[in-house]
This record gives C-alpha cells, sequence and structure tokens, in this order.
C-alpha cells in the first residue's frame, strides 16, 4: 500500500404542539439570541487537517456564498466543513473547543466510542458550551475508522457546523490503497434553519416543489390520484426539503464550483463518503466505475462490489474505485428525490471533467412503502417477528414475477402482488390477504401496540410491516444495475459478543406529517425526556423497528455499535451506529449494553429529531450505578 503525506491526502480536496416542555435546544430556537446570520466574515469552503493530542476548535458566525447564493453560517475554525480531525487509534486526546457564537453550541463526535459526558449532548450528557466559554473534552481512542463529527445544539447542523473524523488503525489497513480521500455531502440553504423549521410545523409540503396534480406527468392514474388526496399526502413525498431550496455540497462546494481528486490510471483510491447533512439522503454512484465497499460506519465489511448505493443522513462508508484510462469520471450523490446533485470529479489532471449526468425522473411511493404488502424489495426473503429470515430465492423469484407465492414470504400468510416504485404500482383497489386496499384505514390504530400512545401525534399506521434490510432505497429497486442494501455487508472481523438476546424491545416510530410532529412509541421527546429506555450492564437486546411513518428514518444510537439482524451469522452481522427504516417497513438490531450512562437515540433527519423523534436510552453501569 502506497502512504501517503497528509499534504498529498487533501490534495484533491479544495480550499407548534407541545412545545412548552421542550428544551429550547431541542424547539430550534437560541437560547442567547441568534447566534448566525447573514453577517459577519465570509467563510469558505473546504477544510485542513488537524492531529496530535491536544486540538483547538473554535465554532463560530458569518455567512457563505454557495453557487452565487448568500446564507447563513456557522463554521469551525473559520470553513465549512471544520478541519479534518485526524487521529490514530490507541492515542489519547483533548479537544478544546471554544464558544464564539452568542448562543450555546456542543460537538457530538459522531460513531466514537466515548465516555458518556463527552459525547457532546446538551441535557443528556453534559450541559453545553455558554457562549465565551471553553470545554475540554478528553477520551481515550478506542477504535479506527471514517466518522465525522457535529454540532447538537440548536439547528446548527444545517449552517454548517459539522465536519470529518479519521482515525487511523494502530495495525495496518485491511484493504491497500493508493489514495485516500473525503467525500463529506451535505445541504445548502440560504433560508435560516429556525425558518425552515416553522414552516415545516404549519405546512410540512412547503418546500415539496415536486406536488402531484391532474396535469403532472406522473405515471398515476385517477384512482391512485384519489387515493392520494385521501391520504393528504402526494406519492411524491420522498424528502422533505429538495432543491432548489436545498443546494447539495460536495466537501462545502456546489456542484459547479470545481471539486476535484487527482488520480494516476490503475492507482486504487479510497473514497471516504460522509453524509453530513441535515436532512438529505444521497444515491451515490461513479458512472462508468464500480465501487468496491469496504467499510460502514467506520466499521470494515466484507469487501463488496457495486455501482450505486444509498447513503442516509448520518450514515458513512468506504469504497475502493479503480479509474481507468478515462480523463475523469463523475462521482454524483443525487438526493433521493433527484430534485439535484452533489458532484465532484475523479481528474487525471487538474480541470479534466466528464460530463454529469441528467437528473433521474422522481421516485414515486408505492401502497407497498405504506406497509400495505411485502414487495419486491426485500432483497431475498423477510426477517419475522423474531428477527430471523424467513425467505430466500423463492421471495426474490415471486416478487420479480409479481406473482403470490405465499410460502417463499414468511409465515405462508397471504402477501400483495409485487409493485415498484419505477413501475408506478400503487395498487389500490388490490386484493390483499382477501380484502380490498380500499377498504382500508391506513388511520386504524388500533393495529398499533396498546403501549403507544395514540394521540394528536399519530396519524398513519403500517398495515403489515416487514423487515426490508434488502430494500436498496427509494429509487433504487429498479435501475438495472448493483445496488447496495444492508444484506448484502457482513462483518470483516468477527462480533464479539454472539450471544443470543435475552429480550426483544420494539420500537414503533410514528408521527404525523400534516402537523410535523415525530416521536418514538407515539411520545415526543417533550414528554419522555426524563423517562429513559434503561438497559442492565452487559445486557444483549434485540431491538426491532416498526415505522409506521411513509418516510425512512436514520434512526442513530449514540455511544455503542449494534448489529443489524440482515440474515448473517451473528458473527458476521455488520456493527453500524445508523440504520435507515424504509416506509412502512421495520428493522431490527442486536445490541450489548456495555457502554454506561446516557445516551441519546434519535432520527438523525434534523428536522424529525427537533420535532420530537428522540429518546435517551440508560446502561446502568456493571455497579449498578452510571
Amino acid at each position: 500500500m502506497v502512504k501517503l503525506s497528509r499534504r498529498g491526502v487533501l490534495s484533491g480536496l479544495g480550499t407548534g404542539v407541545a412545545l412548552a416542555a421542550v428544551p429550547a435546544w431541542a424547539q430550534g430556537h437560541s437560547l442567547h439570541g441568534r447566534g448566525h446570520s447573514r453577517g459577519g466574515p465570509r467563510i469558505p469552503a473546504g477544510f485542513g487537517e488537524l492531529s496530535g493530542e491536544v486540538i483547538d476548535l473554535t465554532v463560530g458566525s458569518g455567512h457563505r456564498i454557495v453557487e452565487g447564493r448568500r446564507g447563513p453560517g456557522i463554521a469551525v475554525n473559520g470553513s465549512v466543513p471544520g478541519p479534518l480531525i485526524r487521529l490514530r487509534e490507541g492515542q489519547n486526546v483533548r479537544l478544546n473547543v471554544t464558544n464564539d457564537l452568542n448562543e450555546d453550541t456542543s460537538i457530538h463526535w459522531h460513531g466514537l466510542l466515548v465516555p458518556f459526558h463527552m459525547d457532546g449532548v446538551p441535557g443528556v450528557s453534559f450541559p453545553g458550551i455558554r457562549p465565551g466559554e471553553t470545554f475540554a473534552y478528553e477520551f481515550p481512542v478506542r477504535q479506527s475508522g471514517t466518522y465525522w463529527y457535529h454540532s447538537h445544539s440548536g439547528l446548527q447542523e444545517q449552517s454548517g457546523h459539522y465536519g470529518p473524523l479519521i482515525i487511523d488503525p494502530a495495525g495496518a489497513e485491511p484493504v491497500p490503497y493508493d489514495r485516500d480521500y473525503i467525500l463529506l455531502l451535505s445541504d445548502f440553504t440560504v433560508l435560516d434553519p429556525h425558518f425552515i423549521m416553522s414552516r415545516l410545523r404549519t405546512g410540512e409540503g412547503y418546500f415539496n416543489r415536486q406536488q402531484t396534480s391532474w396535469t403532472d406527468d406522473y405515471p398515476l392514474s385517477g384512482e391512485e390520484r384519489r387515493m392520494w388526496a385521501k391520504m393528504r399526502m402526494p406519492a411524491t413525498d420522498i424528502m422533505d426539503i429538495g432543491a432548489p431550496t436545498y443546494t447539495f455540497l460536495a466537501n462545502g462546494r456546489g456542484p459547479t464550483e470545481g471539486l476535484e481528486y487527482l488520480f494516476r490510471p490503475g492507482e486504487r483510491v479510497r473514497l471516504r463518503i460522509i453524509n453530513g447533512s441535515a436532512q438529505s439522503f444521497f444515491n451515490v454512484r461513479i458512472p462508468g466505475l464500480a465501487m468496491t465497499v469496504i467499510a460502514a460506519d467506520g466499521q470494515n465489511v466484507r469487501p463488496v462490489e457495486v455501482d450505486e448505493f444509498q447513503i442516509g443522513t448520518a450514515e458513512t462508508y468506504d469504497v475502493i474505485v479503480e479509474p481507468g484510462s478515462a480523463e475523469a469520471y463523475a462521482i454524483v450523490g443525487e438526493s433521493m428525490d433527484r430534485s439535484g446533485m452533489a458532484l465532484a470529479m475523479l481528474a487525471s489532471r487538474p480541470g479534466a471533467r466528464a460530463p454529469a449526468p441528467p437528473l433521474r425522473d422522481p421516485p414515486l411511493l408505492t401502497m407497498a412503502d405504506m406497509g400495505m404488502n411485502h414487495g419486491p424489495s426485500e432483497g431475498g426473503g423477510h426477517v419475522g417477528h423474531d428477527g430471523m429470515d424467513h425467505g430466500g430465492g423463492a421471495a426474490r423469484a415471486a416478487a420479480s414475477a409479481g406473482g403470490m407465492d405465499h410460502a417463499a414470504m414468511g409465515h405462508g400468510t397471504p402477501a400483495a402482488p409485487a409493485a415498484t416504485a419505477e413501475a408506478g404500482g400503487a395498487m389500490a383497489g388490490m386484493a390483499m390477504g382477501g380484502h380490498s386496499m380500499e377498504g382500508m384505514d391506513m388511520r386504524d390504530t388500533s393495529l398499533l401496540p396498546p403501549d403507544v400512545k395514540v394521540g394528536p401525534g399519530v396519524d398513519m399506521v403500517s398495515m403489515a410491516p416487514v423487515d426490508k434490510t434488502g430494500d436498496p432505497g427509494l429509487g433504487l429497486r429498479d435501475v438495472g444495475h448493483r445496488v447496495l442494501n444492508y444484506r448484502m455487508l457482513a462483518a470483516l472481523e468477527p462480533n464479539r459478543d454472539t450471544r443470543e438476546p435475552s429480550r426483544l424491545l420494539e420500537i414503533h416510530l410514528t408521527g404525523n406529517m400534516e402537523r410535523y410532529m415525530w416521536s418514538f412509541d407515539g411520545r415526543m421527546y417533550s414528554a419522555v425526556s426524563d423517562v429513559p429506555i434503561r438497559f442492565a450492564w452487559n445486557e444483549r437486546v434485540r431491538v426491532k423497528l416498526v415505522n409506521n411513518t411513509m418516510m425512512g428514518h436514520p434512526i442513530h444510537l449514540h455511544g455503542m455499535f449494534f448489529e443489524i439482524v440482515n440474515g448473517q451469522s451473528p458473527a458476521q452481522q455488520p456493527r453500524k451506529n445508523v440504520i435507515i427504516v424504509q416506509p412502512g417497513a421495520s428493522a431490527t438490531f442486536d445490541l450489548t449494553a456495555n457502554e454506561p450512562g446516557d445516551w441519546a437515540f434519535h432520527c438523525h433527519l434534523m428536522y424529525h429529531m427537533h420535532g420530537g423523534m428522540m429518546q435517551t436510552v440508560t446502561v446502568v453501569g456493571p455497579e449498578g450505578a452510571v
């Protein structure tokens, strides 16, 4: 493996309801007045690098100009993204964070194993950093891989308070490479994030420019349009916010602002891809090049070659690419709703460019995304209520044929015909289990377990949620090339704890999209902030997440890794700290509760978290105390 100097590594990087009880940081209101505005110094895109055992960081405000558009900015050490923090496994580090804003701030070290009081979540693990104060984060570095850091105060991520964090392993890298680059995807807006939050609360569709109408070109019949109208939402409600409200960024730069990574033909290039956005999913591809995924959320996985993958907010993937004889290749981060893209270039010489592909047609939600059927997106059967696989090739074959092989779909229960977003296959009026779908009530809250609180914050119930860890994501179910899904991931190094879980914890992801209220089990964070989910020390738990909404949620657990139950053996289940739960579906992970303290557990879509989809997890220490 060819090792580059730090300078060489960076050469391509470029220069409403129930609010009264919610803490100010969770409401998205400033604690000390507005800490960011369109004034102040201009904040440049790109980042430098810091390393060592003592690192000084300063959080300040200014303004950003992206693609000629000016908006508010919060910078760490004067840039967006903030500086690359490069550490080594086994070292100790002290990070002194000084707050130059006129409101509280914080830094959360996303994915790092740290003492809970160093995790950086105000109100959960520490009080926050007041204006003019400095807080020292100190911890041993216990891992390696690709991570990032960001604010957990107010809505500061949206304005630029984030940056990359790389930890080199104490030993050799398991996969050789010649160049090492970071691609940090994010979203920029000229609007103040507090304005965005208020508009989402008063009209969830305010920023959706892909609304359906009787005169649009979407492949929907009149019956399907009536069905969606009855649901009070469009089939195009893929992301809460898209372009042109957002400009999608690569290392802080817009798609025409020239980010490039240099290569020589035949080299192996490692791309560390981080989704540091506030609210966006991206579909990543490099036309003309395959990508070999070697790590997910900083954890090594068995190499798997794909042509595209979806990366949810806060996820990271490391890939190896081997550029050929072309002068340049486009790295495309297309937003999931296909309203815009982030863009960078792999270039054989400075200034070389490959054509950017056009935006693809927007995907459409289907009845499967309501949890109405088992759908073709299982990727090899489904995982049943016990978290184990109950299908396989037969399920895939039945789905691809559009058939109804009941035996292949799990417990022998009737299943609906297959439908894909690209085919526009919403199945209104079709039979499912001998009943007309048209008569089904997506607001029948009697289907929910008794421990889910039913109230104005719950307006949708998934009819028949099944595990969809084999779903590549909205818009990627029918693209004709290899797309990553969670079932393709396997841990490279065996998991240390392969005990059978001692209990099952089922958590429902709930919400009211019109009122923009989000919650776990029908309870917004304001109602449960002092009632944590409790785990005993070293307890082995299986957690099943059931998504009763029609939006995908990237759920993040602080302080610990979990293993996705995806059909692999317990030793090979992939370790992650973020898991996307697809619309109307479920996902399951196993967890060993071996990090004592209080930890945040939340949807990483920033406005969903601030809208209430958050909880605290408490792990009781080995002596019976946190």
